[in-house]
């Protein structure tokens, strides 16, 4: 992928030469206390979220809290960008968990949490290879509707997935579809047998508290870390002994730092092989959704960011994922607007957070062995419904149809068949629509209107426009390639048959045509054999410095009578009708 070069030309500081600290160097002294405050903010929201993306990817939930350790202080010194946050992610921790339960393994077993380190280790080679490699743009076959779809499905699986744990019922096994199925048979029958009031209503209440107090403090103030409220408020209820034994808790949490060392026993060929597809799911979904922040955030601030460092530090915070023991880690767009609507403006708020973090490794760990299993419920099951973007998917079909359809069957693909698929779709569809978009371009006839101005009328109108009378100049819309050939040279020949007064030159205005394959090439040459059939001289004009040495490459130049840079010189040469080459 490409830099950004109108934000690094704006840029309204130097940035370090060097390729690490660029995210953190210049400090400027009179923001550190913004970032520092923004850090802390950081720190007591992301605690709860990574703990509840965890619980998403079938992790222990204190392996949530290493995803903001090594892995956010290696983008903070190796990324470019001063706003990305790096950590847990909802749809990489979502992805990992479909993965690794497809090879049957148990979640938060330690071959479950060994796989997981290996999947990141294998994530960071790909986005290393991928920066080596010029890969990223691959990136930009995901549309931002097509995103909008994906993660709309990806909030409804995870909200789906989590209704057990606010009910306190058994969700079975097999797809969400199944397993949401057992979950709302499995709480009719507990209403039925009149076990519902002791059994799950206690867990509900929970629930329900923790989304009143999010919520409530959102709707309040959204720099109030409500999250954090309720995690803290709830402990607090359980270890004073004040909830029903029906509602289950966490139990014994690790303390201390995470352990460094390669995951033991599953660094085997079988493995990596059959990892290939969640890695590489993982890896577009973090190209994609961490250029989409960065360029995001860069554009708002007129900062700079390169998106090639980037997958570097991307890359490098996998490695200390999967070194640490927890998961595969992403750019996140909750966490970095976090830090941006508390005033963070560089990466000293994401290294305070982590900072914050250790201290809570080393001696909080204690407490969050009285946290419910229905707070972490209630806080994932509300981030996913979060990602469920209906105004996206709304705005969508206001002004693309195609492209809700797209978008809906990426939604619909993630909930029925699963994640991995539904990318492979996404990028499929992503490329189809692409591809219709170039097969279908607008066309257009030029002609000077009543002012003098320059305007163009669309062919598919069916009437042809002609700026002289004799003289049509066409403008194709996409670059000229083998699918839409075809579809050029029908709309030549009709032109041709209908216009009238009968056509004396036809210029091909080529100021869209980006690229013309071999394909493409033929199809000029058998419009200018027509042409030439009807009577009328063919000409060019507008063409792009990238297609420029075209038809001398294919041996075009003698089916071309003449060469103008602009449609004004064409109009201009036609009324004194004077051929230019």
């Amino acid at each position: 992928m490409a830099s950004v070069p109108t934000t690094k030309s704006k840029a309204k500081a130097p940035r370090s030469s060097l390729p690490i600290f660029e995210g953190l160097l210049p400090i400027d002294p009179a923001r550190v206390p913004n970032d520092l405050i923004a850090g802390a903010t950081l720190a007591a929201l992301a605690i709860p979220e990574t703990m509840g993306y965890a619980n998403m990817a079938g992790m222990p939930p204190v392996t949530g809290l290493y995803t903001i350790v090594i892995p956010i202080f290696l983008f903070a010194i190796f990324g470019s960008s001063r706003h990305l946050v790096v950590g847990a992610d909802s749809a990489t921790a979502v992805v990992l968990y479909a993965g690794l339960a497809g090879l049957g393994l148990a979640a938060s077993s330690s071959e479950w949490i060994a796989m997981a380190g290996l999947a990141a280790l294998m994530v960071a080679v790909v986005l290393v290879a991928a920066r080596v490699l010029r890969l990223g743009f691959i990136a930009n076959f995901l549309s931002r509707s097509v995103l909008i779809g994906f993660l709309t499905g990806v909030g409804i699986q995870v909200a789906m997935g989590q209704l057990h744990g606010v009910l306190n019922v058994s969700d079975g096994s097999g797809t969400t579809l199944e397993k949401f199925a057992t979950t709302l048979d499995n709480f009719w029958k507990s209403i039925q047998a009149g076990t519902m009031v002791q059994d799950s209503l206690p867990t509900i209440v929970v629930a329900v508290a923790v989304w009143v107090i999010i919520l409530g403090s959102d709707r309040i103030n959204k720099k109030i870390p409500g999250a954090l409220i309720a995690v803290v408020g709830m402990i607090a209820i359980s270890y004073l002994g004040l909830l029903p034994s029906s509602v289950t808790t966490l139990g014994s949490v690790t303390a201390g730092l995470p352990q460094i060392g390669l995951p033991q026993g599953v660094i085997t060929q079988s493995n990596i092989v059959a990892l290939l597809p969640t890695v590489f799911s993982c890896f577009i979904i973090i190209l994609a959704q961490s250029a989409a922040t960065s360029r995001a955030y860069a554009v708002k601030y007129e900062d700079s960011f390169n998106e090639n460092v980037d997958l570097i530090g991307l890359g490098l915070a996998n490695v200390g994922a999967g070194l640490s023991g927890t998961f595969v880690v992403n750019g996140s767009p909750t966490k970095t607007e976090m830090v941006d609507g508390a005033g963070g403006k560089s990466q000293l708020a994401q290294l305070t957070a982590g900072l914050i973090v250790v201290v809570v490794l080393l001696f909080l760990t204690g407490a969050l062995a009285y946290m419910p299993n229905a707070v972490l419920a209630a806080v994932v099951l509300l981030i996913g419904l979060r990602l469920i973007d209906v105004k996206g998917m709304q705005g969508i079909a206001k002004v693309r149809s195609g492209e809700f359809v797209v978008a809906a069957l990426t939604a619909a693909t993630v909930v029925i068949v699963g994640i991995e698929q539904a990318i492979i779709l996404a990028i499929v569809l992503s490329i189809i629509e692409h591809l219709s978009h170039a097969y279908r371009p607008h066309d257009t006839t030029i002609a000077v209107s009543a002012d003098g101005h320059l305007r163009a009328t669309s062919v598919s109108s069916g009437t042809v426009i002609q700026a002289a009378p004799g003289l049509v100049i066409y403008r194709f819309g996409a670059g000229l390639y083998y699918a839409n050939a075809t579809r050029f040279t029908e709309e030549v020949l009709t032109i041709l048959d209908e216009a009238d007064p009968k056509v004396e030159w036809f210029c091909l205005s080529a100021a869209s045509i980006g690229d013309i394959d071999y394909s493409g090439a033929g199809a000029i040459r058998q419009i200018a054999s027509e042409i030439k059939k009807h009577g009328a001289k063919f000409v060019v004009c507008e063409l792009e410095p990238g297609v420029a040495d075209i038809p001398a490459r294919y041996g075009l130049e003698p089916e071309i009578a003449g060469v103008y840079t602009f449609v004004e010189d064409v109009i201009a040469a036609y009324a004194k009708r004077d051929v230019t080459t």
